[in-house]
């Protein structure tokens, strides 16, 4: 499958479709294990490879939680909730050894990541977020251009820099859908951003893109200057056809892209 956006905007990887499904893998596919971050799995899809993935697979807790294979904030993973671990920390832990050991292994435990707040925070937060969890056994990332005719991505990401971003957001919004707010910037995980909250956009009657990687934590795994865009697929197919005639044919557009190229 083709992308007039990808061709249009200068993209030099391939944008990444997402499906979700109980198809299993073809042997070149054979499900991955991403022990500690998705992040990297997302990159590899870009540079052309197909990943697949299911939950036993996925390690980060937050990663299950964001590709929509569920989540338990209270689990062993995050002693004290998930609520502390993204706040403040769980300082009680320093208060027996087998809670120091754990403490040296992910001092964050204790710590805390100190993305909200407070607990209570987070709570309130936790409340509104999209708590999917899908009843399919498999997530394959594979580069668009081979995604067959036949097959229907749920979502399609975009790893782009800031002009090419600035092209995405435009044309999202070039119907003027949702009063012109036609992408959404929510705080979450990186795997979130590209995997819950689009997939729950495509649910929608009028679906919004989904600007991402905003995560301090999945930062790392990505060029300094790269955001995610991600676009439920029924989103993805007007924008396709709305490139023709739109600004990317105009000289404001064909100036960026060639300081790009």
């Amino acid at each position: 499958m083709e992308s007039k956006i990808a061709r249009a905007i200068g993209l030099k990887d391939s944008p990444i479709a997402i499906f979700w499904t109980d198809a299993g893998p073809a042997a070149e596919e054979q499900c991955q294990n991403a022990a500690e971050c998705v992040g990297p799995i997302l990159v590899a899809a870009s540079k052309g490879r197909t990943v697949c993935l299911e939950k036993k697979t996925i390690g980060c807790p937050g990663g299950r939680a964001g590709l929509g294979f569920g989540f338990d904030g209270t689990s062993k993973d995050f002693p004290g909730g998930i609520e502390y671990f993204l706040s403040y920390g769980y300082k009680e832990l320093y208060n027996t050894e087998e809670g120091r050991k754990i403490a040296a292994a992910m001092p964050a435990l204790a710590e805390g990541e100190g993305y909200y707040k407070s607990p209570e925070v987070v709570k309130k937060i936790m409340q509104n977020q999209p708590r999917l969890e899908v009843s399919t056994k498999y997530v394959v990332f594979k580069p668009l251009d081979k995604v067959t005719m036949a097959e229907t991505p749920d979502v399609v990401v975009f790893l782009v820099y800031p002009d090419q971003l600035s092209a995405l957001l435009v044309l999202a919004n070039y119907e003027g859908e949702n009063d012109n707010h036609n992408v959404i910037a929510p705080m979450g995980s990186g795997c979130s951003t590209i995997g819950v909250i689009p997939y729950a956009e495509g649910n929608s009657s009028s679906p919004r893109a989904v600007l991402g990687l905003f995560d301090i934590s999945i930062r790392k795994h990505f060029d300094k200057n790269v955001l995610s865009f991600a676009i439920p697929f029924k989103l993805f197919k007007i924008m396709e056809g709305n490139v023709e005639g739109s600004f990317l044919g105009k000289e404001e557009w064909l100036q960026l892209l060639r300081r790009n190229s």
